[in-house]
């Protein structure tokens, strides 16, 4: 496992990169008898494309040179922050996603310019697709979740974190493939312990972690096409092993139910994706006695 890493030195230079391209989204603080302990919920379904994933998307484009296009593999999340990002540098992008990425994401793709091909199978079999077609074509592939260009501007989140809750308070973030979690981790340097919740139908980075390296697992549930990476990232696996993290996994009737208290209590539309972070919170809230802060990370959901 030879992952590079980013420094936090690169993602304080990647949150300067973006700034003014990506959004600073905001917070709002529950009191305990909301939810049962303090929450601050970090609004990030308010991003551009609807995902965290145009902090990274957007830093991996600023940094390319002399590039004629770009592509990616993508449950869909990752796909619309290359496409609004490659759009923003005047390049075409051409994205490839599985057969069951959700039409509320689709469309945001193609909307945006992107050429879109749906590949049989899941995310690893789009991945072979796109790195097939930058080999062929010459277009930069851009990685979802494992490339240190991507890992850094997903960490920008975590930098706006540091102003935003006191220090020392538990971070949950939902994972896939890990870069999230990388990026946040890395920006926030040990300030606050930043937790990576995935659902149990697809636990690639706690696998890994078990495995000191990542390894292949089954995925499947209401989260696969934004937190469905069969393999964690090399990236994730180092910070997530160099930190001693343990991750937290929780049962789809748990993420509907997160969902559900998101849009009942707050008018909230997150994804099932987006609101894994806010399952693991509720699942296990004993692990959480002072609270935490929870990432909303995706809202590209059909209503």
């Amino acid at each position: 496992m030879n992952a590079e890493i980013p420094s936090l030195q690169d993602i304080r230079n990647a949150a300067e990169r973006i700034r003014g391209l990506v959004r600073h989204t905001p917070v709002i603080e529950l009191a305990a008898g909301d939810l049962g302990v303090p929450v601050t919920l970090k609004l990030e379904y308010l991003q551009h494309t609807g995902s965290f994933k145009v902090r990274g998307a957007s830093n991996a484009v600023a940094l390319l040179r002399d590039a004629t296009g770009v592509c990616c593999a993508s449950g869909g999340n990752h796909g619309a922050a290359v496409a609004w990002a490659a759009r923003q540098a005047g390049l075409p992008a051409t994205v490839f996603v599985p057969g069951f990425s959700p039409r509320a994401k689709t469309d945001i793709i193609e909307s945006l310019g992107a050429r879109l091909h749906r590949v049989e199978g899941f995310y690893a079999d789009a991945l072979v697709a796109s790195q097939d077609h930058a080999r062929d074509e010459g277009a930069f592939h851009l990685d979802a979740f494992d490339g240190p260009h991507t890992v850094a501007g997903q960490g920008s989140l975590g930098l706006e974190l540091a102003g935003q809750v006191p220090e020392g308070l538990p971070v949950l973030v939902g994972c896939g493939g890990g870069g999230l979690y990388a990026g946040v981790a890395l920006a926030l340097d040990g300030r606050n312990p930043v937790i990576a919740a995935e659902p149990s139908s697809a636990p690639s980075l706690t696998a890994a972690l078990e495995a000191g390296t990542p390894v292949d697992v089954e995925v499947g549930g209401i989260a696969l096409d934004s937190l469905g990476a069969r393999r964690a990232g090399g990236i994730a696996t180092a910070v997530g092993l160099s930190f001693g993290m343990k991750t937290l996994t929780v049962a789809d009737e748990d993420i509907a139910a997160a969902r559900a208290l998101l849009w009942q209590r707050l008018r909230v539309v997150a994804e099932p994706g987006g609101a894994t972070a806010l399952a693991a919170l509720l699942a296990h809230p004993g692990q959480f006695p002072d609270g935490a802060a929870v990432v909303v990370s995706g809202g590209n959901v059909s209503l």
